[in-house]
């Protein structure tokens, strides 16, 4: 099947009935539950207990990859990436003297630290015995398309320079500030000045204007994107630049890469000879104004880190999300990226999977994109921009039935087999987000609550004490998440005194507030709207907030906020 886009209009039966799938699947693990207690208490606390060490098993795995996903984003940070790419450069000279030295080392020990000392070696010894099959460092472009909507000077001139700061040759950086039309007149200022400011240091400097009501695109990022990467195809035809040579990365205007991160790329994309069909995913980390978000955010943003964090230690489950990088010669093949999607990114994926036949993988980049919390000017306003934004990505529930329809057709271009899996992971993954919160917090009481006649079995009766010893078993993750969370946190401000941190500790308590009120409602909502035909249409772009636009905006008078509803509009 070679069609990539997602349906506009009017949708197949087939199509339709895959939309409807996760929010009955949702609905109905809850209904089962209000419904055996009802008919037969027993059987709602066997079918309860089930679903809650179902949970206490991925809790495990989750502590697990968390302290190894810590390691390697440590590990992975320690590596002169540069030094590695420059390697690249001569290959045959460079191994030859790797190999001379009995000193080279990492500077961090054990087993892990030589096996990426060793990877390196091998590395350099295909590469000085075939060094035309393996791309010039040299030769390699970074294109950093940086999307905004209207966000300010102050919230995206940070961003413009961490990737001047990076490692990576500046002059080998082309930089692209994509903006939106509908943004108004200051974000045209903006980028104005941005490349006013920036066009002698890289490469070059592109301020890029979306049009509005292009046909065929939702209001999102992906039109915004793929608009600027068609402009920056016709640069690269004028200036003889193959495409093959170019990697480009997605940035969100409140993006800062990680020093090595651009040499961390380009090094795998060397040394991996299927390096078309591969994708490069960093690390996300919002931890960029971590101190000032209000502290369900915080807890909200910690989570989403190590999710990250987490999904980096499972190569076969991972997806595009956020900020990464993509190869430019596949991405003129397909036509760059969805502008019919609000999740662009983790829809890529699947663009990218059924394009290349199945013949596709993420790489993961243990090395971080930082990138800020949510924070609106007002405390209610950043609750409803954390919603929208939680909500967003549980609307990536779409893409089960894009996957459906490629999978169960006789048109199929990929192994059954092996989309199925993936099918159920995605299915799975979104479920999980919109029911477990739910039914490990409210789901021990409700035999007890709904049948008068509970109270006289004892196991029903014990029901809500064993969830609750089961929670206090599953708070060993939470620990571990505050402890890496107090490690990997940036300096405190100088504007916040030393309670602060106490804070920064105690606002887990929080955790089962937007666990339910932000993920779980928000993947509800999500997928209701999916199975009712009322599709997200508009991408609801997340206030970039600092703190001085804040306290600015606290010394206003106050109006009345219009908050979110439960349906948007039908197509």
């Amino acid at each position: 099947m070679n069609d990539l886009e997602l349906p506009l209009g009017k949708r197949s039966k087939l199509y339709r009935f895959f939309e409807i799938v996760p929010a009955f699947l949702s609905y109905g693990m809850l209904a089962v539950l209000i419904i055996l207690s009802f008919v037969q208490p027993l059987w709602a606390s066997i079918y309860l207990l089930l679903v809650v060490m179902s949970t206490i098993v991925r809790s495990v795995g989750i502590a697990y990859r968390t302290i190894t996903g810590h390691r390697s984003l440590v590990q992975a940070q320690a590596v002169d990436w540069h030094d590695r790419l420059t390697q690249l450069e001569r290959p045959k000279a460079s191994y030859k003297a790797l190999a001379a030295s009995r000193t080279s080392r990492l500077r961090l020990p054990g087993r892990q630290a030589e096996f990426h000392l060793q990877e390196h070696h091998n590395n350099l010894r295909l590469a000085a015995a075939s060094p035309d099959t393996f791309p010039k460092p040299s030769q390699l472009y970074q294109m950093v398309i940086i999307a905004a909507y209207n966000e300010s000077y102050e919230i995206i001139q940070p961003t413009v320079e961490s990737v001047k700061a990076t490692t990576y040759n500046n002059k080998q950086i082309i930089l692209v500030l994509a903006y939106e039309e509908r943004g108004g007149a200051d974000i045209a200022k903006t980028a104005a000045r941005l490349k006013r400011e920036y066009r002698d240091t890289f490469h070059s400097f592109h301020a890029i204007k979306h049009p509005k009501d292009l046909p065929g695109e939702v209001v999102g990022k992906g039109g915004n994107i793929t608009y600027a990467g068609k402009k920056m195809r016709a640069y690269c035809d004028r200036q003889g630049i193959a495409y093959s040579d170019v990697m480009i990365t997605t940035l969100d205007s409140d993006n800062r890469p990680y020093p090595s991160y651009f040499d961390y790329v380009a090094y795998e994309y060397i040394v991996h000879p299927e390096r078309k069909r591969l994708s490069y995913q960093p690390v996300a980390l919002y931890f960029g104004n971590i101190w000032d978000a209000p502290a369900p955010m915080r807890v909200v943003a910690t989570g989403n880190s190590f999710w990250t964090i987490i999904s980096s230690m499972r190569p076969h489950t991972l997806r595009n999300f956020a900020a990464h990088s993509q190869p430019m010669d596949a991405l003129v093949e397909m036509n760059f990226w969805s502008t019919r999607s609000i999740v662009e990114d983790g829809h890529q994926y699947w663009r990218s999977y059924f394009y290349f036949g199945g013949d596709y993988n993420v790489l993961p980049i243990h090395v971080p994109v930082y990138q800020d919390a949510v924070m609106d000017n007002t405390f209610w306003g950043t609750v409803v921009a954390q919603f929208k934004q939680l909500r967003r990505w549980g609307y990536g529930a779409s893409d089960v039935p894009y996957v459906a329809v490629r999978l169960f057709t006789r048109h199929r271009t990929v192994p059954f087999a092996e989309v199925f899996a993936r099918f159920v992971r995605l299915v799975d993954g979104h479920v999980t987000l919109a029911v477990m919160a739910f039914m490990v917090t409210f789901g021990g009481w409700v035999p007890l609550l709904l049948n008068s006649q509970s109270s006289r079995s004892y196991a029903v009766h014990m029901l809500p004490e064993i969830v609750s010893n089961l929670q206090r078993f599953a708070m060993i993750g939470i620990f571990i998440t505050v402890f890496l969370m107090l490690k990997m946190l940036p300096p405190r401000p100088d504007r916040y005194k030393r309670h602060r941190t106490v804070w920064m500790v105690l606002q887990w308590f929080l955790m089962p507030v937007t666990s339910i009120c932000f993920s779980a409602i928000g993947a509800f909502n999500a997928q209701t709207h999916l199975a009712f035909g009322r599709y997200l249409d508009k991408f609801d772009v997340t206030v970039k907030a600092t703190v001085d636009s804040r306290d600015r905006a606290r010394q206003q008078p106050k109006k009345r906020r219009r908050f979110f509803g439960i349906f948007g509009k039908r197509q």
